[in-house]
């Protein structure tokens, strides 16, 4: 028998679950707790072998919980069970440690089949958040550009030339060519006209001192 911490905010949604598995002899609700910090406490009390964990909730919210449940050495796998599943809510809760993130309004049957595989150490993921992951993998984080990069950007944008913006920024053109090729490795780009588009294609030059 598969032992059960269930954690969410709402109590209807703790209620549902915890009749949607009192029905299947595989689980036992163990304990149930409103938040993050409450999660902790029961953990320990009931040391459950699965923790359905909500991700948004007052208080501590599941990804600091599922990373002091690590910390304190808790054995549990954590499934995530949430109405979420955009990059900053999944990302930081499979790094955190989660075993595998469902959304709520997955069938019942395969929870029931999520959960057994969380129990057995393997990874469960919905549809659309394994998307998001490979997504994410594909698609690397992109690095801001500097203060500097955007006002030569600005400048250029203009229709100044490396000399002109040099100039104007009191540093050297060897300076100004430095930071354009930074720029372009940022924005995916490898000419002046290219990086001047994709940063006005993301809201980039409206700030720009080299425009005002």
């Amino acid at each position: 028998m598969i032992r059960l911490l269930i954690v969410d905010d709402h109590p209807v949604v703790r209620d549902g679950l915890r009749g949607m598995f009192a029905g299947d002899d595989r689980f036992e609700v163990r304990g149930e707790a409103a938040d993050g910090r409450e999660a902790l406490a029961v953990a320990r009390a009931v040391d459950p072998d699965v923790v359905l964990m909500d991700l948004r909730m007052p208080g501590m919210d599941g990804v600091t919980a599922i990373r002091e449940l690590r910390e304190q050495g808790c054995a549990a796998r954590v499934l995530v069970l949430t109405t979420y599943d955009t990059d900053g809510d999944v990302l930081p809760a499979i790094k955190a440690g989660a075993t595998g993130y469902l959304l709520k309004d997955t069938p019942r049957q395969e929870l029931f089949r999520a959960v057994a595989a969380a129990h057995r150490g393997e990874s469960v993921l919905s549809p659309a958040v394994a998307g998001r992951l490979i997504g994410s993998l594909r698609s690397p984080a992109r690095e801001p550009l500097s203060p500097r990069e955007l006002e030569v950007l600005g400048l250029i944008a203009r229709g100044s030339s490396n000399r002109e913006a040099a100039s104007r920024l009191f540093i050297s053109e060897a300076t100004v060519k430095t930071h354009l090729l930074h720029a372009y490795a940022k924005l995916g780009v490898r000419d002046r006209a290219a990086a001047v588009a994709a940063a006005f294609e993301r809201g980039l030059l409206g700030n720009a001192q080299g425009l005002s």
